[in-house]
């Protein structure tokens, strides 16, 4: 099997350095951005273009890794001389359809994990969700996925929206509190390193208890006495103090 990786960011870099350990040909990368193509098409010894005219027609999927903007501006361009191929595109909150009037045959592949060029993933660890136009690209996606990962789930474009906003609010959002934490430690000469025991523990917690069974601290017994000093702490950042009020409320009440 030809494949063509659409993109050469985060998902593109890790997806084509699995799927070349899976033993599968990628055989060109494309981006707008010439040094992005070339280091993505370097590391899989793989062609590539900056110009979508020279996209290859011969290959047999198509794996579009782009920003949601950038996907629904090209998609009809992508297809267009390569409509018999297998068309995929790796996001969270697009539906499969937007490939509908353009493709013949399309899908999609989304590995639900958070992606750092500069850190490696175990893609034996991450699930992927799919969902294709018919039976036997379905059936496609998931050998495909399956020799990446034995974490192979079918959802539908509607399904994957919520997973994409839960996944926000696993990742990015928790991200954030971290980004937050270790201003509030700058400010004070403590390293943010202090935390990592932490972090760590109550990612591992969630492992073998619900997310509400291993909440813990004051906000889930609603103990003002803390909650009110920790907001005179934060009066100099009114942003934060609300966030803080607003996100203690919320642990008490999905208790």
């Amino acid at each position: 099997m030809k494949i063509v990786l659409i993109g050469a960011g985060n998902v593109a870099t890790h997806l084509g350095r699995a799927l070349q350990e899976a033993g599968y040909e990628v055989v060109q990368v494309y981006s707008r951005t010439e040094e992005s193509a070339s280091v993505l098409a370097g590391k899989l010894s793989a062609g590539y273009t900056v110009d979508i005219d020279m996209i290859r027609r011969d290959a047999d999927l198509y794996i579009v890794a782009l920003k949601d903007t950038a996907l629904q501006e090209l998609a009809g361009r992508l297809v267009k001389g390569r409509e018999q191929a297998l068309f995929v595109h790796t996001a969270g909150s697009m539906p499969m359809d937007l490939w509908k009037g353009y493709a013949l045959r399309y899908g999609v592949l989304y590995p639900m994990q958070t992606f750092s060029k500069q850190r490696e993933v175990d893609f034996r660890t991450v699930p992927f969700f799919i969902e294709a136009s018919a039976a036997g690209d379905l059936q496609l996606l998931h050998e495909v996925a399956g020799r990446l990962s034995p974490k192979v789930y079918e959802a539908t474009s509607g399904q994957r929206k919520y997973l994409h906003i839960a996944a926000v609010f696993a990742c990015n959002f928790t991200n954030h509190m971290y980004a937050l934490s270790s201003h509030i430690l700058e400010k004070q000469g403590i390293p943010f390193e202090v935390m990592l025991s932490l972090v760590d523990e109550t990612a591992r917690k969630v492992h073998e208890l619900s997310p509400v069974q291993a909440q813990t601290g004051p906000a889930i017994r609603y103990d003002e006495n803390v909650i009110n000093k920790h907001l005179e702490l934060l009066a100099d950042a009114p942003p934060v103090q609300e966030l803080y009020e607003k996100i203690s409320k919320s642990i008490h009440n999905l208790k």
